[in-house]
């Protein structure tokens, strides 16, 4: 590899101080580097323009942290250009990388020294409405204002799977595991699994446990009534990002994208042993 993207969260790289010191570093190594500056924390479409990516470009470094790298992953996944993260924030699962491993990790790279792993993401639309988006960590369907629970009736390949009341529900993928849906009681799972998790948050239902479904399911979520009034509203997230909300009798259908991720890996580490440690970071 020899040309590089860096994408800078630039509430986390103040004055672009390690930006800069990464294209100068590529570039007496005889490499190319561009930056294209995030500049929102909850970044639009327009903070990536994929037209202004170079078409040469061979790997993305993504400065910042988790949700950074998810983003950036979404509006660049029709490049198929492999992405490695640099945390700059707290703790974070997909990040490889610290400051102080970046200049190794060009060299690495520079010597095609790394592997690149392929993580697959999720689709989503609202039924009867074409627009699809993607998401790589989860799609989660939740309340919104109200603090009253919210009844879901929950639809697999065409056959009802069960009735969820609760605070709402996560789908995610294997690498969306560690995030929302562990923080509400769903499993962990190696990332480089094909698999999706369905995870109730906060449900009022005692036997309520998650789910974890084959990838190639197709899962349909309808808002259902609750009261006489029926007007429950539910906001469906893509990646923590709010993009649409939801009525009594809608339905929403999600299903394993066209499209993947890739993760350049240059670690050994087991993902058990990478798992241990930052687990360790909460205690």
């Amino acid at each position: 590899m020899r040309h590089f993207l860096i994408i800078t969260n630039t509430f986390k790289d103040e004055d672009l101080k390690l930006t800069k010191e990464m294209i100068a570093y590529i570039e007496e190594k005889g490499g190319t580097a561009k930056a294209l500056l995030s500049n929102s924390q909850k970044e639009s479409n327009q903070d990536v323009p994929i037209e202004g990516i170079p078409k040469n470009t061979e790997c993305i470094f993504v400065l910042g942290g988790d949700g950074t790298l998810i983003r950036a992953a979404t509006k660049v996944k029709e490049l198929g250009v492999p992405l490695i993260g640099v945390n700059l924030g707290t703790l974070g699962y997909l990040c490889e990388l610290e400051e102080n491993t970046v200049f190794p990790a060009i060299d690495c790279l520079m010597k095609d020294d790394y592997l690149a792993e392929e993580r697959m993401m999720l689709t989503g639309f609202q039924e009867k409405k074409a627009k699809a988006r993607v998401a790589l960590n989860d799609i989660v369907i939740h309340r919104t204002k109200e603090l009253s629970i919210l009844s879901l009736h929950v639809y697999v390949n065409g056959e009802f799977l069960s009735t969820y009341h609760a605070d709402g529900i996560i789908v995610a993928t294997p690498t969306g595991s560690t995030g929302y849906n562990m923080s509400a009681g769903g499993p962990i799972v190696d990332p480089k699994a094909n698999m999706i998790l369905l995870t109730p948050i906060n449900a009022h239902n005692l036997n309520s446990k998650s789910i974890v479904l084959a990838p190639d399911s197709e899962i349909e979520i309808e808002i259902a009534t609750r009261r006489a009034e029926k007007d429950e509203h539910a906001t469906v997230s893509f990646d923590g990002d709010a993009i649409t909300e939801l009525g009594v009798g809608e339905r929403f259908v999600i299903a394993r994208a066209n499209s993947t991720t890739k993760i350049c890996k240059l670690s050994k580490k087991s993902f058990l042993e990478i798992l241990r440690k930052k687990m360790e970071s909460y205690t």
